[in-house]
């Protein structure tokens, strides 16, 4: 009986060993020519033509943009500075801070649990959470007066995992200065830019004895939702999310500079976090944690190498091609180079619309975040027809990171765009015009 009870540990060991000493090389998509994917290498051109001006007058450091169509990759180049205070040029491999685009990594994992029959994402999410089950609903007491404060309603229903994937839950961001900020900062409730003690469970069962802002269902609320999937993968898989994360997506798509941490030999790597001078231009952040508005961040957190809490909604660093082979990936339908993460069908349902009637644009406003889409699924903004304002196409989806980061993917093309950059705030414009000039230079 004792042979019986070690044998399992030993064999863990065993496997833990074998990835440790197994090397993950990095590795680019095939490169193809321009025109044999169907653009014009001139038309290309003009992304960098886009850039130009904003790096000519101190709003943009440098970036690194990534396009990839017919799971080739055609287009990456680096332009500007990773730190313009020491004269480091950009570089193709520099790693971001991706902040919201760890939020399509985590939504493939939660997918991956359903696809394993480890949950349905239709479950109330205190199946597996109990903090969350009898939940309340914020009443205020009058729209113009936020000092008149609110009273509550039982939550209509429980949220499900599938509320909190398409971020109609109710849950938001203290960072919108809505009814419920003040609630959220007071009840020490973390939006995961900052290093934060303990773990992310430990977050979202302080979240669960909050209000919701709406009830169930309702209306589209970006928030922290997806720290309360990356707490629900914890649970479910057993496994801290980094090294779901790492096992189970990282090692197999070969994305050897995504991480929640940077590693030593890395660090010389990451790009710096430009804020406003206060004289029309930008200026490198410190270390020290930054208050921007109601916005709370901090420019070292790749470098928290003793973390725990592993914010699954805005925690992730990575470079341009790891996160082009992610959403490439995706547009293969789950798999890339022979690995499968998830079925086509899955895919499908996650790029599908799963707010009905409900516009983003109803609480976003595409002045400020860019045009993310106008619907939303599992994980993703989706362009509609009713979206479709600008050089693109319906079913293109997408999202964007806080740092001045997006991403784009279009399975009529069979187009990925990957954006990169590091200010707050976000200028959308400067993403929206990559992402017009990639598409002027489609020919076929």
């Amino acid at each position: 009986m004792k042979i019986q009870r070690i044998l399992p540990h030993l064999l863990a060991v065993g496997m833990a060993v074998q990835l440790s000493i197994a090397p993950v090389v990095a590795a680019d998509l095939a490169k193809a020519a321009p025109a044999t994917a169907g653009f014009s290498s001139e038309g290309l051109d003009r992304i960098e033509g886009a850039l130009k001006p904003y790096l000519a007058d101190g709003q943009l450091a440098g970036a690194v943009v990534g396009v990839a169509r017919q799971g080739k990759l055609v287009y990456l180049k680096s332009f500007g500075a990773a730190d313009t205070e020491a004269g480091k040029p950009m570089s193709d491999d520099a790693i971001f801070r991706i902040a919201s685009m760890t939020k399509a990594i985590t939504s493939v994992a939660v997918m991956m649990l359903q696809e394993e029959g480890r949950l349905l994402i239709k479950d109330p999410v205190s199946k597996y959470l109990p903090e969350f089950k009898a939940q309340q609903v914020m009443v205020i007491r009058d729209p113009k007066d936020a000092k008149a404060g609110y009273d509550t309603v039982p939550a209509n229903r429980e949220i499900t995992i599938r509320d909190l994937l398409s971020h109609s839950s109710g849950i938001t961001y203290r960072f919108w200065g809505n009814a419920a900020a003040a609630v959220y900062e007071e009840g020490g409730v973390s939006d995961g830019l900052t290093p934060t003690a303990g773990v992310v469970c430990d977050g979202m069962r302080k979240l669960a004895k909050l209000p919701l802002l709406h009830q169930p269902g309702t209306a589209f609320e970006y928030g922290i939702n997806t720290d309360v999937l990356g707490c629900l993968v914890e649970v479910v898989s057993g496994m801290p999310l980094d090294r779901f994360m790492q096992e189970r997506i990282f090692t197999p798509l070969r994305m050897t500079d995504t991480q929640f941490y940077v590693s030593a030999a890395q660090r010389s790597r990451v790009v710096g976090l430009y804020i406003p001078d206060g004289k029309g231009g930008m200026t490198k952040a410190g270390d020290e944690p930054i208050r921007w508005g109601t916005l709370a961040f901090s420019a070292n957190l790749p470098y928290s190498d003793q973390r725990t809490y592993f914010s699954g909604g805005a925690g992730l660093t990575s470079t341009a091609m790891d996160y082009l082979r992610f959403t490439q990936m995706l547009l293969n339908g789950g798999t890339l180079d022979g690995q499968r993460l998830l079925g086509p069908k899955t895919v499908e349902l996650m790029r599908t619309n799963a707010i009905g009637t409900i516009s983003l644009w109803d609480t976003l406003d595409p002045a400020a975040t860019g045009n993310l889409g106008d619907k939303f699924g599992l994980g993703f903004g989706i362009r509609s027809e009713r979206g479709l304002t600008e050089l693109g196409s319906v079913g293109e989806f997408m999202w964007a990171g806080i740092y001045n980061t997006r991403y784009w993917m279009d399975p009529k093309e069979n187009l990925a765009i990957v954006f990169m950059s590091q200010r707050v705030p976000r200028l959308p414009d400067i993403e929206e015009k990559v992402h017009a000039a990639v598409y002027q230079a489609i020919v076929k």
